[in-house]
């Protein structure tokens, strides 16, 4: 019994992750949105050194940091009214999502850790960005919400522009 839980533990986290790297590559901005929660983390920390990531979004330098949705939907607004001269054009993506490992935690709570790599087009030239990520989902009425999110882009080089939509 046991193992058929965490099947299907393993498969539920797995759609919700996949289905979250569908919108970002298909540009569903708004759905991508609703798979946070209000109060969400979403850090993306500079590395400290060759092998150490900063420890503090509040103290430190990160690559990206938002406290709450709130940065998130302000990011998303940017990017669809193309007020993101950045981000202009858009990239073209293609995310791949592997190695899911949820594990059950306190209340309904499932923290998660996978490695991801995005691969990008943007003006004649092709790229890719890869890491790792570690979060919290949340159980919801319909299936999960991310709570928080830590990414850790393995690539520290960056030829252009970071942003949400490189990221897995």
């Amino acid at each position: 019994m046991l193992e058929l839980a965490e099947q299907k533990l393993r498969e539920s986290v797995a759609d919700f992750l996949y289905l979250e790297a569908e919108t970002l590559d298909e540009r569903r901005w708004d759905d991508w949105l609703q798979l946070y929660a209000e109060d969400c983390e979403y850090w993306v920390p500079s590395w400290d050194s060759e092998h150490e990531l900063v420890s503090d979004p509040n103290n430190d330098i990160s690559l990206i940091y938002y406290n709450s949705r709130i940065g998130l939907e302000d990011r998303v607004y940017r990017l669809k009214t193309d007020q993101s001269s950045a981000s202009t054009p858009l990239p073209r993506t293609c995310r791949l999502i592997s190695n899911i490992r949820p594990r059950l935690a306190a209340g309904h709570n499932c923290e998660v850790k996978y490695n991801w790599v995005t691969h990008y087009f943007r003006m004649k030239e092709a790229h890719l960005f890869f890491g790792s990520t570690e979060c919290v989902l949340v159980a919801s009425a319909k299936s999960w919400l991310v709570a928080k999110k830590k990414i850790t882009v393995m690539n520290d080089l960056i030829p252009n522009v970071l942003d949400i939509y490189h990221l897995g």
